[in-house]
């Protein structure tokens, strides 16, 4: 059964934006002033940014539908690769061949879906900050209003670099100024430090799939430990200080099953458990679609043995990738390989980009499909955005990078590793293990671009992928965006 508690927040409250869409100005000032100061005002008003976290066609949210944030992030790595099948299918004029090989332009679809969708969220934010502040309301409110918008200004320093800047909506789109990427990250900085202590500790609950403290403290760790990148400048010790707050402070473990009775992992699923993820996002096939991540995977006849509807043979990683798992590594058995349901054999080696067999690929069963069941369109998987096993391998790989304590950094290695069925590790762990640490355990949650970019791996040459420049690094700023505002500049080699 789907969450009520959340639900309950969120779609009673989006009644009321369905209804004054938070700016039509249905309202006097004073009117309006007293409306946001209330409990169902303020739910209103955040409500209408979190229905931009949740994943729907059309590149919206932050992960679920396909051609949007999460597919930006991961089909440009080595641990996600959606190859046309000899069949003809997948073929989709080449967009996700050139998401992998790294050959995409300023006309890319996803690249446009996930710049207008961070800019729409953005606009929700500054709006419901303005109204929150005028009517006086609950300062831990307008906290997590600005804590959403600096983690979307966050997403958008990292895809893009410098990139417009604007915290009233009183500008036209031709008027917003571009702001350098250092610039960015002193405001989304700026906005934690001032915000993240103001946000209740509470998990679960109505918080679940909220910010609350300890997801702000994992996005300020996240944040710092990608300084170097966006600024030039190293912020180590930031990062361990942010992570130690979740550490020390918040109560998190790792959930030592990693399946449940059904044979599913128990981490990822209908409802995800507060003793290890920090943030979700909340996904319901019904009232709050959609999380097609294992749905695509999945062979056609595979999935309908399994689920009563047809997968779509797509997404897999080569086979590079799954080998850096061993056959120890109780996580290797997410990547399904050979005969399964539905007379459909998987084959570990993808033979071609441009005409992989059909069944060639493992594929992924990190979010299966839960029941109740509803279609090869929809489903009710929550998505893990934080969790505490990535935050272990932050403060892991930010010792390392300061030349801390490597037994305390080899020590947060080997929980991870012990949770997975492996042993410690005898010998001085070094930031190709954590590295390696990082794919095995987060593999599709996002996070793979930015470590690669970060470790130096990214434009590196992999299977069927030749060396790309370090224009990659970024994306470009979309051709419509440039057309509609003359002043912004376009990221050199685009």
């Amino acid at each position: 059964m789907k969450k009520i508690f959340y639900s309950a927040f969120l779609f009673a409250s989006l009644t009321y934006v369905g209804c004054t869409d938070l700016d039509e100005g249905i309202y006097g000032q004073q009117v309006a002033d007293d409306f946001y100061a209330t409990e169902v005002g303020v739910n209103a008003a955040l409500a209408n940014i979190y229905n931009e976290v949740r994943g729907d066609w059309n590149g919206k949210g932050i992960a679920g539908a396909d051609r949007g944030w999460f597919d930006l992030n991961e089909s440009s790595t080595d641990e996600m690769m959606i190859p046309r099948r000899e069949n003809g299918d997948w073929d989709d004029n080449g967009i996700w061949r050139a998401m992998y090989t790294h050959t995409w332009t300023g006309s890319q679809e996803f690249i446009g879906n996930t710049w207008n969708w961070l800019y729409r969220s953005v606009f929700k934010c500054n709006l419901a900050v303005e109204l929150l502040t005028k009517a006086n309301a609950d300062p831990a409110r307008i906290a997590e209003a600005k804590v959403l918008r600096a983690y979307f200004y966050y997403m958008l320093m990292d895809g893009w670099g410098n990139v417009p800047f604007y915290t009233e909506n009183n500008l036209t789109i031709d008027q917003i100024p571009q702001t350098p990427r250092a610039e960015i990250f002193k405001f989304v900085e700026s906005e934690l430090k001032n915000n993240v202590d103001l946000l209740p500790a509470t998990k679960g609950g109505q918080f679940y799939g909220r910010f609350n403290k300890w997801a702000g403290y994992a996005l300020l760790a996240k944040l710092y430990l990608n300084a170097e990148v966006y600024t030039g400048t190293a912020r180590w010790s930031e990062a361990i200080a942010a992570s130690d707050k979740i550490i020390n402070e918040g109560g998190f473990s790792l959930v030592q099953s990693l399946y449940d009775n059904a044979g599913q992992q128990a981490i990822f699923g209908d409802r995800l458990p507060d003793q290890e993820v920090i943030l979700a996002v909340y996904v319901d096939a019904l009232t709050a679609p959609r999380n097609i991540i294992g749905i695509r995977s999945l062979n056609a006849a595979h999935a309908a043995a399994l689920f009563g509807f047809s997968g779509w043979n797509g997404a897999t990683a080569h086979q590079d990738f799954i080998n850096k798992y061993s056959d120890e590594d109780k996580r290797k058995a997410q990547w399904l390989v050979g005969p399964q349901p539905g007379n459909v054999t998987y084959n570990l080696n993808i033979s071609s980009l441009n005409s992989a067999g059909n069944t060639d690929g493992a594929r992924n069963a990190k979010y299966f499909p839960v029941p109740p069941y509803e279609s090869n369109n929809s489903s009710s998987n929550d998505f893990p955005v934080y969790r505490y096993a990535d935050v272990l391998l932050t403060k892991a790989e930010a010792i390392l990078r300061s030349n801390g304590n490597e037994l305390t950094a080899r020590a947060l290695v080997n929980e991870v590793r012990n949770r997975a069925g492996l042993g410690n590790l005898t010998s001085a762990v070094t930031l190709s293990e954590v590295y390696d640490e990082r794919g095995r355990e987060l593999v599709w949650e996002g996070h793979r671009r930015q470590d690669m970019i970060r470790f130096g791996t990214f434009t590196a040459a992999r299977a069927f992928k030749p060396a790309s420049t370090d224009k990659y690094k970024l994306f470009p700023i979309p051709a419509e965006a440039i057309a509609n505002n003359r002043t912004l500049v376009q990221n050199p080699g685009y």
